[in-house]
């Protein structure tokens, strides 16, 4: 293969543009009659807890005229003191207080917002912050390695949604803009915001909804606290891999104070986490036949794996707090995270696609099929013979740190102007090292075949029953079994594969803003601002193939690599690992790492389509906003709310690679390509108490959210095929054609109306609330699509005949593959929650108490090439999640289920780049129990048991509609904490 580097005009060439899409707007009004508010008060004590007293008139649920006029801002509970009369006081922590504090937020705030709140400081209620959100209504989480990571908004894909840190948005460690919230401590957060409606002052808001996290406020605190976390782990699965540990710890340590007569204040915190998982996993290449009693589906291909997960983090935050005056305050956060995952995965790729093309001839090497059983139309029992199993041992490893920097100065510049500057830099970078390693009988199917029984079992995995001992040295080599490696112009012995990805994600922001009030006016405050933010996204690719060490070059065979080598001695770890879970006894256990430091030379990946990965994609923001906020009375019922706009300009644009194969000879030439456009995004929110306690919340708006990164990117994957000259139909036999991203790429547009109605029975952190919602989506980004496109500017690959004779038939014309906005569509759908403290029913049951959400979605998305419509990404018709608890007298148990149906899920395929299956319906049962000492000299300690998963749920993928067409099985297992916490 040559490699040459061109000065090309295919940059301008390729530059391909897409229009913008208008829509309409609809609007959806409901209502309804509102519960009656049962009596009762809570007042929120600065140490986190609540403190009900009873008996008490009805509390006021009037929040204060301008508490929060600012969605970013902090909203801090409802002090009733004022109404409370004499009585018992009884102080509620934990699950209770928690449950209070965010449904004082939701009650107060004008936006359609759901919160999960801290029980105490430096302790969310559940492992991760994933895990909290899962549970608020219309929210979903995708397991991944077994946790939940990602998250799907009002049915849209995490891509849909926004990550904000105390209001500033964020990068992320992932491939693109969807956040992992494991890079997150969740011992950080006072509570975490979904805003699910959306409001001039909130910049970078998500089409499904913006969450942030908002970390503790140390002048907020009214003594002095330190609180020290530590949990064990251990997973329901023993270790699956002799490297690994089922064990696993998580501690942390949280400091507030407050100086210089309490106008300094100080948070500190710090986080160690050694999370470890086991997967039982198993995944088919596909299915072949029709499904008949002739030509029933049948495998044609497996790869069961053990897999171990090992996650470490290590975190801190640091938040310096001072407010001299009434006239100065300013605030400093800062938060650091690096996490190491390592997984080993070992497991056998049975190749079964089909039966041989000629049965008579021995050199034939293609499987055969006998002793079929039938079922419906499906393959449930048979024999493959001729079978060349791929064994791997394999070994992935990702390190990433993540930073951010947040300086925010507010000036009381007038009696009722404030003029705020906020800074802000978040940066994160991130490295793979993803190490594959194969083992065979031969090169190429020259060993020795295997014959291997298949049988179906109740969960659509197949338990196979092969004939080879899979840990004889003997037998399986260090090779290629299958003959998979070509480097694009020859055969290469690939008997290995190493991706090395690498990925740098910075975001530099700084906003502006003045606001004030006015008097004696419905319309009560005003606000304008602007924020700029600069986006840069770099992704760098590199990969190599791995074959024997010995003679040759690129590990090509003309070269004369060598086709295979004895597995060394040193790299066998000895106890052979079962796959037991499928039916085989053992397979051979090797030291991945021993393999490619030792026994395996790399030779560079340089096709084309791995040369043009490279690309950085940068994002310059400028957005300018103003809003006024309402309140006052319409028919003597209160109303608050604000309207307002923002002008968004953008100047985004790519770096990157053009790449292309003709011949032999790789061509590679530099490409640069931008867009600049505006987007205006009006909004309206508005809150009318009807009744005592009960609210209508109307929101109308127009939002949008950026499409993901790599697919704004500039680089081409060129394809010249001059065999294809003069072959008819044209269209099927293209002599030119080209893949990869839009520089021109516009952002995903809707236009949103939302209602909610709710009921708040006194300030305990009970309510009702039923929302429904509409969005009319519109520049709906289609990631593939082809359209025609003159290449008449690389005839020159071609001879002069060739030229000649492509021109004739018009096949300078070829097709084009990439991202557009050509998709538009609807979502509509309904959430409701009850949070009952059960004390509302009868005084007999204080203590328990139950919060239950439930969702259901429907969306129609239709691309312009294609009628039909699509499945949205992350996407579950219905979603719920129920919790029942109990907290009084030190004890505190909880126990939360949560569904959802089946959604598209995104999982890594081959050379881990994402791909899209169904995912079948998952049910999750997690429960935890403890105890807090309240006096004595245990005082301040607190100890906590806790189960997740334990419904022992897989996570469960299949195709083409059919659950019994199983792709992807993994099997968690469940997982247990014991922890203990102390306060002083």
């Amino acid at each position: 293969m040559t490699v040459s580097l061109q000065s090309s005009s295919v940059r301008a060439q390729l530059g391909l543009r897409a229009s913008a899409l208008t829509i309409a707007g609809v609007m959806l009004l409901a209502g309804g009659n509102a519960w009656a508010q049962q009596a009762g008060t809570a007042t929120a004590n600065p140490t986190g807890a609540i403190t009900e007293t009873q008996p008490a008139p009805p509390a006021d649920p009037t929040p204060d005229a301008n508490a929060n006029p600012d969605p970013t801002a902090e909203a801090t509970p409802t002090s009733d003191a004022s109404d409370v009369g004499e009585g018992t006081d009884i102080v509620v922590t934990g699950i209770r207080a928690g449950l209070a504090k965010s449904a004082d937020i939701k009650r107060r705030s004008t936006l359609i917002v759901d919160s999960v709140s801290a029980e105490d400081v430096g302790k969310l209620p559940d492992v991760s912050i994933a895990d909290s959100l899962a549970r608020i209504p219309g929210v979903t989480a995708q397991r991944l390695e077994g946790r939940d990571q990602r998250l799907s908004i009002r049915g849209l894909g995490p891509d849909f949604s926004t990550t904000l840190l105390n209001g500033r948005e964020q990068v992320t460690v992932g491939d693109n803009r969807g956040v992992e919230y494991d890079q997150y401590p969740s011992e950080f957060f006072r509570n975490v915001n979904v805003y699910k409606s959306a409001d001039a002052s909130l910049i970078a808001a998500g089409i499904s909804g913006t969450v942030d996290l908002r970390m503790l406020r140390p002048l907020d605190q009214s003594q002095r606290v330190f609180a020290i976390n530590a949990r064990g782990q251990m997973n329901g699965i023993d270790n699956l891999n002799p490297e690994m540990s089922r064990y696993g710890y998580r501690a942390s340590a949280t400091y507030v104070d407050k100086f210089a007569d309490d106008t300094f204040g100080v948070a500190l915190g710090v986080s160690a986490t050694q999370t470890p998982s086991q997967n039982e996993r198993y995944n088919a290449w596909g299915y072949n036949g029709t499904g008949t009693a002739t030509d029933p589906y049948r495998l044609s291909g497996a790869k069961p794996y053990v897999q171990s997960n090992e996650l470490k983090r290590y975190g801190a935050v640091a938040t310096l707090e001072w407010q001299p005056s009434d006239n100065f305050h300013s605030t400093f956060d800062a938060l650091y995270s690096h996490f190491e995952e390592t997984q080993y995965l070992r497991g056998i790729e049975f190749p079964l696609d089909g039966q041989r093309d000629d049965p008579t001839n021995p050199t034939d090497n293609g499987t055969q099929l006998s002793g079929v059983t039938v079922a419906n139309g499906f393959l449930t029992a048979g024999t493959f013979s001729n079978v060349f199993a791929v064994q791997r041992n394999d070994y992935n490893q990702r390190k990433a740190d993540n930073l951010s920097l947040g300086w925010n100065n507010d000036f009381k510049i007038g009696e009722t102007t404030h003029f705020n500057v906020d800074a802000s830099w978040s940066r994160a970078t991130r490295t793979d090292f993803l190490l594959e390693t194969n083992t065979g009988t031969g090169f190429q199917k020259s060993g020795r075949p295997d014959t291997v029984g298949v049988s179906q079992n109740g969960d659509g995995t197949y338990s196979f029953s092969p004939t080879l001992d899979y840990t004889d040295t003997s037998i399986f080599k260090l090779t290629d079994p299958q003959g998979w490696g070509n480097n694009g112009t020859q055969q290469v012995v690939q008997s290995g594969f190493l991706n090395r990805p690498k990925f740098k994600d910075d975001l530099k922001s700084l906003r502006a803003s003045l606001n004030g009030e006015f008097e004696d006016s419905v319309i009560k405050g005003w606000e304008i601002g602007a924020n700029y933010s600069r986006r840069e996204k770099t992704s760098e690719y590199s990969s190599f193939f791995l074959c024997p060490k010995g003679t040759g070059t690129g590990c090509t065979v003309a070269s004369g690599t060598p086709r295979s080598a004895d597995v060394p001695a040193e790299a066998q770890l000895g106890n052979n690992i079962p796959l037991s879970y499928l039916g085989i006894p053992a397979m051979l256990t090797l030291n991945p790492l021993y393999l490619y430091n030792n026994s395996l030379n790399a030779a560079f990946d340089g096709r084309p389509g791995s040369l043009v990965r490279d690309n950085t994609v940068t994002e310059n923001v400028y957005t300018g906003y103003a809003k006024l906020n309402i309140d006052g009375e319409v028919s003597g019922k209160a109303l608050k709310g604000a309207l307002g706009v923002q002008a968004v300009y953008t100047d985004q644009s790519s770096d990157g690679q053009i790449a292309g194969l003709t011949n032999g000879v790789v061509t590679i030439a530099p490409a640069n390509e931008g867009a600049k456009f505006w987007r205006v995004l009006p909004s309206a929110t508005f809150s009318v108490e009807l009744i005592e306690g009960g609210y209508v919340k109307l929101g109308a708006s127009r939002t949008m959210v950026r499409p993901r990164l790599d697919q704004e990117r500039v680089t081409q994957d060129v394809t010249v095929n001059p065999a294809n000259v003069g072959v008819l139909p044209i269209a099927l036999n293209p002599v030119f054609s080209s893949n990869g991203g839009n520089t021109s790429l516009r952002p995903y547009q809707s236009t949103n109306i939302d209602v909610s109605l709710e009921k708040y029975f006194g300030s305990g952190g009970g309510y009702v609330a039923l929302s429904g919602y509409f969005k009319k989506l519109d520049d709906f980004v289609n990631p593939a699509t082809t359209i025609a496109f003159d290449f008449s500017d690389l005839l020159g690959a071609l001879t002069p005949a060739q030229q000649a004779q492509a021109i004739a038939a018009g096949q300078q014309i070829g097709t084009v593959s990439r991202p557009d906005n050509s998709g538009r569509g609807e979502v509509l759908g309904v959430e409701a929650t009850l949070s009952l403290p059960f004390r509302m029913i009868t005084p007999a049951l204080d203590g328990f108490g139950a919060f239950v959400t439930g969702n259901y979605t429907d969306s129609t998305i239709r691309y312009a090439n294609n009628p039909s419509p699509i499945t949205l990404p992350g996407l579950s018709d219905w979603t719920g999640s129920g919790t029942i608890y109990f907290e009084k007298w030190g004890f505190q148990a909880r126990a939360n289920y949560r569904y959802r149906s089946s959604f598209l899920a995104e999982v890594a395929g081959l050379s881990a780049s994402p791909t899209f299956r169904t995912a079948k319906e998952e049910a999750i049962l997690d429960a935890q129990i403890g105890y807090e000492f309240k006096d004595g000299p245990l005082s301040g300690l607190s100890v906590m048991v806790q189960g997740k998963n334990l419904t022992d749920r897989p996570f469960v993928t299949y195709q083409n509609g059919d659950e019994r067409q199983v792709i992807d099985y993994q099997r968690y297992g469940r997982d247990y904490y014991v922890g203990v916490t102390y306060k002083f």
